[in-house]
C-alpha cells in the first residue's frame, strides 16, 4: 500500500508524458502536411505574424514563433526547472547512489553525439549545431516506453526520466553559453539584482504568487533585451519557489476538524447560498490549505497539463513544419550527421558509460534491469525532438536551409531511434516472458 501511494504521483507523470508525446506526434505529423500542403502559404505567414507593443519609449513586437519559442517556451523551461529543483532536493536525484546511475548515462549521451557531430562535420558554417543531438525527449520517450506497458519495469522508466532531467540541465546550459547572443550586461546585472530578490525572499520563507509572477514578467524582458535566452530566466525563475510547506500535516489536520465541526454547528440557509459563518470557515479552510501546499509542488501540478497538452503541441505544430519541396536546397551532409549522431552516438554513448562505470563498480544498476533493455533505452534516448529543434533554430538562425536540414535529420533520426529503441525493448520483453 505504501509502496503504490509513494509511486503513484511518478505513474501519473508518465501517463501525463506519455499522452503527451502523442499529441506531439499529431502536432507533428499537422504541421508536416500543412506545410507541405497547397495551403503552405498559410503556415509560413501566419508564424511570421508580428504580434506586440510599440511605443517611443519600448518596443516588443514580435513574429509569432518567436513569442513561442522564447515565450511560451519559457514556461516550459520554468516547470522543467520546479522538475530539477524537486528531483535534487527530495526526488531521484537527492543523493550520490541515486543521481550517479543516471549522470554517467546522461554524460554519455551528451558528449558522445557532441564529438561524433565535431568529428563527422566537415562545413564550418554548420559547427554551430553540435548542440542539436545531445538532447532526449522525455515526451516522446516515455510515450514509447508506455505503449510496452507493465512489461517494462518501473525502474527503467524511473532511469528513463532522470536522465532526461539531467540531459535537460546539460541543454540549459549549453543553450545559455554558447547559444545567446551579444550581451548587455548593465540588463543582464539588473536581471540578475532581481532573481537575487527572489531568492533571498524564498530563503526567508516569504512567497507571493502574484509578486512572484510580475518580477518573472521584468526578469524574462531583462533577458530577452540583454542578448541572453530568455528561457534561461524560466529556469532560473523556478529555483525562487519554495518547495517547503508553512505549516505540517498534523496542524492542518487538526485546523481541518476545527473548520468542519464550525462548519456543522454554523447555521444553514434555507436559499442554495452559504451562510456567513460558512463563508468565514470556507475562506479559514482556503487560507489553511494554500499554507498546507507546498508552493512549487502545486505550480508543477498546475503547470504540467498546459504545458503537456498545449505549449509542447503548439511548439511542435510552429517548429516541425518542414516544407520538403521548397526552392530552398537541403543540406544532406547535415542531414545526414544529425541522424547518426542521434541514432549512433546516445545509443554507443549512454549503453558504453554506463556498462563501463558498472564493471568497476562506480554505478549499481537495479536488478531488474537487463543489459538489454539499458541498450534499448539508449536508442530511445535518441528521441531529439523538442530540444533539438529549439537548439536548431538558435544555432542555424538567419539560414532557412540549414533549419529546415536540421529539422529533417532531427525527425528522421528521432524515428529510426523510436524504431530500434522499441523493437529492442519488445523483442527483449518476449524473450524474457518465454
Amino acid at each position: 500500500m505504501i509502496k503504490k501511494i509513494i509511486l503513484s504521483p511518478f505513474q501519473k507523470f508518465v501517463k501525463i508524458e506519455s499522452f503527451s508525446g502523442i499529441l506531439l506526434l499529431i502536432a507533428t505529423v499537422i504541421a508536416l502536411v500543412w506545410a507541405n500542403s497547397p495551403f503552405s502559404e498559410s503556415y509560413k505567414s501566419i508564424w511570421q505574424y508580428k504580434v506586440g507593443i510599440s511605443t517611443d519609449f519600448f518596443e516588443l513586437n514580435k513574429p509569432l514563433i518567436l513569442w513561442i519559442n522564447d515565450g511560451l517556451m519559457a514556461i516550459f523551461f520554468f516547470l522543467i526547472g520546479l522538475e530539477i529543483k524537486r528531483e535534487f532536493l527530495i526526488g531521484e536525484l537527492n543523493s550520490i547512489k541515486k543521481i550517479s546511475f543516471p549522470v554517467f548515462g546522461a554524460l554519455g549521451g551528451m558528449l558522445v553525439p557532441v564529438l561524433l557531430f565535431l568529428v563527422l562535420n566537415q562545413n564550418p558554417e554548420t559547427t554551430r549545431g553540435w548542440g542539436i543531438p545531445m538532447a532526449t525527449d522525455i515526451a516522446f520517450s516515455l510515450a514509447i516506453l508506455k505503449l510496452l506497458g507493465d512489461r517494462v519495469p518501473l525502474s527503467l522508466k524511473l532511469f528513463l526520466t532522470a536522465f532526461a532531467i539531467v540531459d535537460d540541465i546539460g541543454a540549459v546550459l549549453v543553450i545559455a553559453i554558447f547559444y545567446s547572443g551579444s550581451i548587455n550586461v548593465s540588463l543582464l546585472l539588473l536581471a540578475i539584482v532581481l532573481l537575487g530578490i527572489l531568492y533571498i525572499l524564498s530563503y526567508k520563507g516569504l512567497y507571493s504568487k502574484f509578486f512572484n509572477i510580475i518580477l518573472g514578467v521584468i526578469i524574462w524582458v531583462l533577458f530577452l533585451k540583454s542578448g541572453i535566452h530568455p528561457t534561461l530566466a524560466g529556469i532560473l525563475l523556478a529555483f525562487s519557489v519554495p518547495i517547503r510547506q508553512k505549516i505540517n500535516t498534523s496542524a492542518f489536520i487538526d485546523n481541518l476538524v476545527i473548520i468542519t465541526n464550525k462548519i456543522k454547528q454554523s447555521s444553514v440557509s434555507k436559499k442554495p447560498i452559504l451562510s456567513k459563518e460558512q463563508i468565514e470557515q470556507i475562506d479559514n479552510l482556503e487560507n489553511w490549505t494554500s499554507k498546507f501546499q507546498s508552493p512549487l509542488q502545486h505550480i508543477e501540478h498546475k503547470l504540467h497539463d498546459w504545458v503537456a497538452y498545449f505549449i509542447i503541441p503548439v511548439f511542435a505544430l510552429a517548429n516541425a513544419g518542414v516544407i520538403i519541396n521548397s526552392d530552398i536546397s537541403l543540406d544532406t551532409s547535415l542531414i545526414g550527421i544529425i541522424i547518426i549522431c542521434l541514432v549512433l552516438g546516445n545509443s554507443i554513448g549512454i549503453s558504453s558509460i554506463i556498462l563501463f562505470v558498472n564493471k568497476i563498480k562506480l554505478i549499481e544498476i537495479p536488478k531488474e534491469i537487463s543489459i538489454k533493455q539499458i541498450i534499448g533505452v539508449s536508442f530511445l534516448a535518441g528521441i531529439g525532438f523538442t530540444m533539438a529543434i529549439f537548439i536548431a533554430s538558435l544555432a542555424f538562425e538567419g539560414s532557412q536551409q540549414y533549419i529546415d536540414s536540421a529539422k529533417i535529420g532531427i525527425l528522421i533520426g528521432s524515428l529510426i531511434s523510436a524504431i530500434i529503441g522499441f523493437t529492442i525493448l519488445r523483442w527483449r520483453t518476449k524473450e524474457k516472458n518465454n
